[in-house]
């Protein structure tokens, strides 16, 4: 267009910046297209250039790393107490969700939850006295993610609690999740009240060896192929799994029946019937023990652990071992129950997030729109919100599909470098739990990761990349 010209024709804009510029050309009817671009994060020079000079040798890992997680096969295989399969689990031990955290710094919910399991396992016969204990130096905690385990919010796992068993029958691996209690005031919110600790003495001693008969009696079950239908019919396998398990139900219901007696057999599935999220501690550890078999190539920059403990966000690498790189936590945006708000909001927590990790929850949500609402959103969001997903990751799921994106696999294999340099955050949907302990769930939300915990990990990342060179130039030398 010759420079004469340019104020003969309709004005058209493309604003990359602030999305006020939009709507103040919008008012005066321009035509104004949004892009929304974020600059990359800043980050130290060194650490990128070290990167950029291994390009070749981390994107070869990277597909390494992508192929363990899209040949994962998730099966569950038993039903057992925790610390008779969880290694390392201890008898004065209770795992956590999220990144290493002391009693000092841990929030209102995770406090609630350590009190609940001490009542539960019989080491305090009150919430005071359970208070003592868990402040002393009598209980250790460690984060589930140590011990091949992950639990939902809170995540609390302790030694008498009945888990799930699964194997990842393509490379041998297992993984471990608690059973899922239900909606409301439950341990994983944070609450322990008589009611609370009744539910989970149940889960014990009638849902826990019923549903143990009925898997041993079916053998194994195939959760990766649930998932992938769950996904087909509205589910992302985080915040909605009411298809996942539907699904589920129909599997194990015939076996529950036919192993068990009539009363207890209609008291199970009566429960299970009777709680859409009781596939979510399937879908947690089929993503655990995915992901897991992905861990220690050491130039790969894939993400295998994203989670929360309602103080901190952390991240562990394929490449860099178990090091964690940490940063604060935010607060989800979410629909509140009635009579709650976001001050009564405990900062975002909880192990839930290893579903985004493998390409599910947030990175799926195009498959279950439904969930923006919770933030006034509308269908078209979440489909723009997997879409955005795809840029920081290393490829997309062979077996996972959208239908609303022409049947897309969902983005997966998060690539922390690509995170950084195009400033685009991992977008999780989660529940919230009361920041006070005892109170439980308030509302259930969206949020996208903090960007502090993806910048130490690309400085780490890069760090064990010069170290890992340094070694190499010492033994060519000697």
């Amino acid at each position: 267009m010759a420079k004469n010209d340019l104020f003969d024709k309709d004005l058209k804009v493309i604003n990359i910046g602030l999305t006020s510029f939009k709507d103040s050309l919008e008012e005066v009817n321009t035509d104004v297209m949004q892009v929304d671009w974020k600059p990359p994060a800043e980050i130290d020079e060194k650490a990128l250039k070290i990167i950029s000079d291994n390009y070749s040798y981390i994107k070869k890992e990277n597909e390494k790393s992508l192929k363990k997680i899209l040949n994962g096969t998730p099966f569950l295989v038993d039903l057992d107490i925790a610390i008779e399969v969880i290694p390392g689990m201890k008898k004065n031990m209770i795992l956590h969700a999220g990144p290493p955290i002391n009693w000092d710094r841990m929030c209102g919910p995770m406090r609630g939850a350590i009190i609940g399991a001490l009542i539960y396992e019989g080491l305090a016969k009150n919430p005071e006295e359970a208070e003592k204990i868990a402040a002393s130096n009598e209980i250790e905690y460690s984060p589930c993610h140590e011990h091949g385990t992950v639990g939902p919010m809170a995540g609390i796992v302790s030694p008498s609690m009945p888990v799930f068993v699964l194997k990842n029958e393509e490379y041998g691996n297992h993984a471990y999740c608690t059973m899922n209690e239900g909606l409301g005031k439950v341990l994983r919110y944070g609450a322990f009240s008589k009611e609370v600790i009744e539910k989970m003495r149940w889960m014990e001693s009638v849902l826990y060896p019923a549903l143990k008969r009925a898997v041993n009696e079916l053998g194994k079950i195939d959760l990766k192929n649930i998932i992938a239908q769950a996904l087909h019919m509205g589910d992302e396998v985080h915040n909605r799994n009411r298809a996942a398990t539907s699904l589920f139900y129909r599997q194990i219901a015939p076996a529950v029946i036919k192993t068990n007696d009539t009363d207890i057999a209609v008291k199970v599935l009566e429960f299970i019937n009777g709680n859409d999220h009781f596939f979510l501690n399937l879908s947690m550890p089929a993503c655990k023990v995915t992901l897991d078999a992905a861990r220690n190539i050491k130039g790969s920059s894939v993400v295998v652990a994203m989670t929360r403990n309602g103080t901190d966000f952390g991240i562990q690498l394929s490449g860099t071992g178990d090091q964690w790189f940490v940063g604060p936590a935010p607060i989800p945006d979410a629909l509140f129950f009635p009579g709650y708000t976001k001050d009564d909001a405990n900062r975002d927590i909880g192990d839930s997030s290893i579903t985004e990790t493998n390409g599910l929850g947030g990175f799926a949500i195009a498959a279950s729109p439904a969930i923006v609402q919770f933030i006034g959103g509308a269908a078209q969001d979440a489909l723009n919100y997997t879409r955005e997903m795809y840029e920081i990751t290393e490829g997309e799921n062979n077996l996972y599909q959208i239908p609303s994106l022409n049947f897309r696999g969902t983005p997966t294999g998060i690539d922390v470098v690509k995170v950084v340099e195009k400033g685009i955050l991992p977008f999780i949907d989660t529940g919230v739990a009361h920041k006070d302990a005892g109170i439980g769930q308030v509302g259930a939300g969206v949020l996208s990761a903090p960007m502090e915990p993806f910048i130490k990990a690309v400085q780490g990342f890069a760090g064990s990349l010069e170290k890992k060179k340094n070694k190499n130039n010492y033994k060519e030398l000697s």
